[in-house]
């Protein structure tokens, strides 16, 4: 599947830049790339040592490009595993294409995304999962999406992944030989330690499994839904949360019609803050919209911040208890969802009125959380109870987190096929039936790493990437 060709691409952002960096890799890389290059020195590109940087002038023909560097890594000792020559021009669109199209007329064609990644993928410089770890090392936008990232870029997964593998295929092996054995009625396979083996890859298993939840919504942003009556202060909230003007604050009910979002980072993970349609009954067909909008917005939510407005409710004891209804019947209504009761607008009442209000609340409500919106007080004490909701345990003691749905789905039917082997083992299963189980579990293994790969997964993987990637 290795082609043998040499491919180009833009390895920076197209658009005008300071410079940018103009990736070649393939047999040819280097011999093109001297074709065109003039060095200061007067040295051949070809005659240089890997990891060496030349200053000289792009050419074509007499036509001086640009001036350049020019940066030659040889095979193996590469990314992509073979040559490959990496140009820094100035970063003028004309500039760019002049040499990109320069390089195509030698010989090059342009890169597909994710080809140079696949390549290297290919020439074993990274398996499977490292390779798709590359993807969302640039795509992470906040301190623990990059994290996960560089620790699985790093082979920590797969190092896991594989040293299972190989404890488990070592035991496959014997029980082979026992199936070529079979009329002597002999074991190699000592079956305590078999037992002990599948327990603790059960174990291993279900810890990566499990941090998939975390994962998940780190990768993608935490979605929190911040819901509440008409008037409450949910888009001043949701303001204050962002540091500046994003949604529109008036004093009419029902200026937010529809949904509002944006997403910042708190402690290094990233929260998806989503403004909705202030719940209430209306003949509006427009807001009526948009209070659906928000109960659906609640429903793809991880946390919901439902907001009372302290004035509101200061007024008697009778607006408490409405209101108490109002934060049961979200709770039932989503049973599954961690709730958050913000009390706004605490600047209007007096202490003793807020005590009061609290106390009564939080028959219904685990966590009130008193803020003024408009001033900022409490807003920090606000994001610091949205950090504790997320179990950040594994992150910082530097585990394992899954971030990847494919490598999730394997290791969901690899523990499938892991139960199916320990059943086995429990009810004395011949070894002709354990051993089928058994090449299933190592089929999942290998499908994570890319020992087991096709075209169509390949493609479908690398499709993602950037191209120059």
């Amino acid at each position: 599947m290795i082609n043998q060709d040499t491919i180009v691409a833009l390895a920076t952002p197209s658009g005008a830049g300071a410079i940018a960096v103009i990736r070649l890799s393939g047999k040819e890389a280097i011999k093109i790339a001297e074709k065109h290059f003039k060095s200061v020195s007067g040295k051949l590109l070809s005659k240089q040592a890997t990891h060496t940087i030349h200053l000289g002038h792009i050419m074509d023909g007499d036509r001086t490009i640009d001036e350049v560097l020019i940066s030659v890594f040889k095979n193996p000792n590469s990314y992509t595993g073979e040559d490959v020559v990496e140009v820094s021009c100035h970063g003028s669109n004309y500039i760019q294409q002049e040499i990109i199209q320069l390089f195509l007329r030698s010989g090059c064609r342009m890169a597909t995304a994710g080809e140079f990644t696949l390549r290297a993928f290919l020439n074993g410089k990274l398996d499977l999962s490292q390779a798709e770890a590359v993807a969302d090392l640039i795509s992470s936008d906040n301190e623990a999406a990059h994290q996960i990232a560089m620790q699985q870029m790093r082979g920590g997964f797969s190092s896991e992944i594989a040293k299972l593998r190989e404890e488990l295929l070592n035991f496959a092996s014997l029980i082979e030989l026992e199936l070529d054995f079979a009329e002597e009625d002999v074991e190699f396979a000592d079956r305590k330690q078999f037992t002990d083996l599948i327990e603790r890859i059960s174990i291993v298993l279900k810890r990566l499994i499990d941090s998939f939840a975390v994962g998940n919504v780190i990768k993608e942003g935490i979605p929190v839904a911040i819901v509440g009556e008409p008037n409450v202060g949910k888009s001043t909230l949701l303001n204050a949360l962002l540091n500046e003007d994003r949604a529109i604050v008036s004093d009419i009910a029902g200026t937010t019609r529809d949904t509002i979002e944006d997403e910042i980072s708190i402690g290094g993970i990233g929260f998806r803050f989503i403004d909705t349609a202030g719940i209430r009954e209306t003949q509006d067909v427009v807001e009526s919209i948009g209070i659906k909008k928000t109960f659906e917005k609640i429903e793809q939510a991880q946390v919901v911040m439902f907001l009372v407005s302290a004035t509101e409710l200061a007024v008697g004891a009778e607006a408490v208890k409405s209101m108490a209804i109002e934060i049961e019947k979200i709770k039932n209504k989503f049973p599954q969802k961690q709730l958050l009761v913000i009390l706004n607008k605490i600047d209007e009442i007096t202490d003793l009125e807020l005590a009061s209000i609290t106390d009564a609340l939080s028959l219904k409500a685990s966590t009130i959380i008193p803020i003024s919106a408009k001033t900022g007080f409490g807003i920090e004490k606000l994001t610091n109870t949205l950090l504790d909701l997320i179990n950040t345990g594994a992150l910082r003691n530097n585990e394992t987190i899954i971030t990847n749905s494919r490598h999730y789905d394997a290791l969901l039917k690899a523990f499938e096929e892991i139960q199916k082997v320990q059943y086995g083992l429990e009810t004395n299963l011949s070894g002709d039936l354990l051993a089928i189980d058994i090449r299933q579990a190592l089929y999942h293994f290998g499908e994570i790493t890319g020992e087991i790969t096709s075209d169509d997964l390949l493609g479908n993987i690398f499709a993602n990437f950037c191209i120059g990637k």
